[in-house]
């Protein structure tokens, strides 16, 4: 028998014995044909339904002797990892539906709202096939913990207004609460040192937990790692191969290390300590970034401290800032640092004397920073975002905005930000411009972290929510996790999301084995 006349069917039986699975069940409906494709998908036409339709067989008995668009519209049932991954596997022309466009943007478009912009940014060599990936894992994992969030947000709420009725209290305004509590924190900065740190005495294994319980039945395993800090961890980030690692930064002045991998709930592998002290840092530790094996840690003590993860974490060298260090990201061998001093601060971790640049794109403290290897990306309290290319040596643009930015992140020429009202800001980067797109009322306070992919959005709060998002405009919200007390981060690799909690806890959703 030809190539040409082996039938789907066959080739599966080939591929799959009885009992095989080959992981490409459909687990998602659609309609057969879209009621109407909105203008603002812009869709393109598709290169191969240009083509003349690939009909190999003459017998007329094969899935290809179907005309292309019906081919097409049969693998748009399927799920998007199996069109990626499997069908190239089968034959080459079956392959080729990974490689159109079209049937991508109609793909998106069906998992969307109809009034849904989407991609937010420009569409030109968006990954559209990447997008859908992410929008249907997200949807697999996240929508079903929808429902059990709503209704425990319902009561907690009726929980919280009777105990107002019952104490005579009017409902504080949450927002500028926090907000309050944060220009203290940052006031505190100024000043930091070694004798301004109050550690809590509190220990964490009497936080509370949280009221979005994890059943088994769900796709995502929700693990609190064990007691390691006796204070606020403001910070935490996922790192190593396929998330086995996590660090968590807290107001004890300490960094931890934890193994994901071990056991049930991980396992805390070692505290990272500085030389001449018995605690990471001298001050709180605020911001954690890394570059493969290098992490880097700031702190309020005025400090950058860099850590070798191949060397089990052994401290590689001490960056003397000149002000506490709010933010940091890194890109090779460089770290960029935002502090309260106003200053944007651009160090080589391989020369002697680390500081290559030091920037004043602001006139207040720089609470937020992403970069990639041309541009970085600045937020500051003196509300505005400022861009600066790095391979030109200036800055290109500040945009000015009524509330101040304390999260950013960057990917695919799109960039998400949340700010001090609660607000989440999309802007477009097009030719070295920064241009502002949208904004949604997603928090009732602080937003504290932003992660964005080209299918995936997440959100935290110092509300007490975790919120996980399809990146359209305005965002499509799939699940809202509460927690008892403010979310002060977050950090997303590979479908894991880790965040750093008021509680003192480090929190992890990462998918079952």
């Amino acid at each position: 028998m030809s190539r040409a006349n082996v039938t789907l069917e066959d080739e599966e039986k080939r591929r799959y014995p009885a009992g095989a699975d080959p992981q490409c069940s459909p687990s998602f409906t659609c309609d057969d044909t879209p009621h109407y494709l909105p203008e603002r998908l812009n869709l393109e036409p598709s290169v191969v339904a240009m083509e003349t339709s690939p009909s190999p067989s003459s017998h007329g008995t094969s899935l290809l002797s179907l005309p292309w668009e019906i081919v097409s519209q049969i693998a748009s049932h399927l799920p998007a990892k199996c069109v990626i991954n499997v069908l190239p596997q089968v034959c080459q022309t079956l392959g080729k539906l990974s490689e159109d466009r079209l049937a991508w943007q109609l793909r998106a478009h069906k998992l969307l709202s109809p009034a849904a912009s989407f991609p937010v940014g420009p569409k030109e060599d968006f990954d559209w096939s990447k997008a859908c990936l992410e929008m249907e894992q997200l949807i697999g994992c996240w929508t079903g913990l929808e429902n059990q969030a709503e209704r425990q947000e319902t009561a907690g709420e009726r929980q919280e207004e009777a105990a107002d009725v019952v104490n005579g209290e009017a409902p504080a305004a949450e927002g500028n609460v926090v907000e309050m509590q944060l220009d203290v924190d940052l006031n505190a900065a100024a000043q930091a040192g070694e004798d301004s740190v109050q550690v809590q005495s509190q220990n964490a294994s009497d936080s509370s937990q949280l009221s979005e319980s994890s059943s088994t039945s769900s796709p995502l395993e929700h693990v609190i790692l064990p007691s390691g800090h006796i204070a606020d961890v403001n910070c935490v980030l996922l790192l190593g191969r396929n998330e086995a690692l996590c660090a968590s930064g807290s107001r004890d002045r300490n960094v931890n290390l934890w193994d994901l991998r071990e056991g049930p709930r991980g396992k805390l592998i070692h505290t990272l300590v500085g030389r001449g002290t018995i605690s990471t840092h001298r001050g709180w530790v605020w911001c954690l970034a890394s570059s493969g094996p290098l992490l880097a840690s700031g702190s309020f003590d005025s400090t950058v401290r860099l850590w070798d993860l191949e060397a089990g974490g052994a401290e590689q060298r001490l960056i003397q800032s000149k002000a506490a260090v709010l933010c940091l990201s890194c890109e090779r061998d460089m770290v960029l640092a935002g502090s309260h001093d106003q200053k944007l601060s651009i160090f080589d971790t391989r020369a002697a004397d680390p500081l290559v640049k030091s920037l004043r794109l602001h006139t207040d403290a720089v609470l937020c920073l992403a970069s990639d290897d041309q541009y970085i990306l600045s937020g500051s309290k003196d509300h505005t975002v400022s861009l600066f290319d790095r391979r030109a040596g200036k800055l290109l643009q500040k945009v000015q905005l009524s509330s101040y930015l304390l999260s950013l992140s960057y990917s695919a020429r799109e960039v998400w930000a949340g700010d001090n009202r609660g607000l989440v800001h999309t802007f477009s980067m097009h030719n070295s411009s920064l241009t502002p797109i949208s904004q949604a009322n997603i928090h009732r306070s602080l937003v504290t972290g932003v992660h964005y992919s080209p299918g995936a959005l997440y959100t935290c709060s110092s509300d007490r929510t975790i919120k996980v998002h399809l990146p359209c405009a305005p965002p499509k919200t799939l699940c809202t996790l509460h927690h008892q007390a403010g979310v002060n981060g977050l950090s997303v690799e590979g479908g894991t999301l880790a965040i750093a909690s008021g509680d003192m806890n480090v929190e992890v959703w990462r998918p079952r084995c």
